[in-house]
């Protein structure tokens, strides 16, 4: 038995598991409080596991759609479904989750959790490096699924809800929340959801230190783990966004600590 079918069958017993001991009580379970964010393309071979995540997340209030690989849910994806959320697995026929995603993000931007194998950080640090939101390691426990997707959706409802505050210009940095556009010195910034959501966060603290544990609970919704460099990876991906319309560095890295924007180059 391969690793990787291993860790799946991990995964599906877990969720078994809490099923038969009746540890899911959805009658208890708190619903989706959004009405807007709703629709999630689950894009995984693994026909068991997505059937039972399927199932669990309908019981959840969410709309779930699978697909049986790659190349399948690339399709949907940029197709007219207009999904809010994709859980998007790796190891798949067809077209793997990295390709999957690298596609994707040529032309959508809707938000992306990886489902990676457990310890494996070099398909984590590249899918987020493409541009993926956050990942999850496989096998993981349904709780933590649900609040990685509530986080997700959150992020994206306040995003909605601040539209009445200003825009930001600091340091040739011009931010739109109305728009959920950003711009550098006039070119435009392609920026997915959460490095949209990091730039903000640093543009309203600029010229203080803003804490990586900060950013993971504000922007991903989670307590940073030891280890984790996902913040890391998506302030990686914001410096070499806002690098190519400039050449003076923007964001300063307070080692050990965090980030800060600087008010002026």
């Amino acid at each position: 038995m391969t690793t990787m079918k291993a860790r799946a069958i991990s995964t599906v017993n877990v969720i078994n598991h809490v099923w038969q001991k009746k540890e899911i009580d959805v009658s208890n379970m708190s619903k989706p409080s959004f009405t807007a964010y709703q629709s999630i393309l689950l894009i995984d071979d693994d026909d068991e596991l997505s059937d039972m995540l399927k199932s669990y997340l309908e019981t959840m209030g969410y709309e779930v759609t699978l697909a049986p690989d790659g190349e399948a849910g690339l399709k949907l994806a940029t197709g007219i479904g207009n999904f809010d959320l994709i859980l998007l697995d790796v190891m798949m026929p067809k077209m793997d989750g990295f390709d999957v995603l690298k596609k994707l993000r040529q032309t959508h931007l809707t938000p992306v959790l990886m489902l990676t194998a457990k310890g494996d950080d070099y398909d984590r640090i590249l899918g987020l490096e493409l541009g993926a939101d956050d990942y999850l390691p496989k096998p993981f426990n349904h709780r933590e699924l649900v609040a990685r997707i509530k986080a997700i959706f959150r992020r994206l409802d306040l995003g909605s809800q601040v539209k009445q505050q200003q825009d930001l210009v600091i340091n040739g940095i011009e931010l739109s929340v109305n728009k959920q556009e950003a711009s550098v010195k006039g070119v435009p910034l392609t920026l997915t959801g959460t490095e949209f959501s990091i730039l903000r966060l640093l543009m309203v603290n600029a010229g203080e230190l803003v804490s990586k544990e900060d950013i993971s609970q504000q922007v991903l919704g989670r307590k940073l783990m030891a280890f984790d460099r996902s913040i890391d990876m998506h302030v990686s991906n914001l410096r070499k966004k806002i690098s190519a319309c400039c050449n003076d560095e923007k964001i300063k890295t307070i080692r050990g600590s965090g980030y800060l924007l600087r008010q002026q180059s």
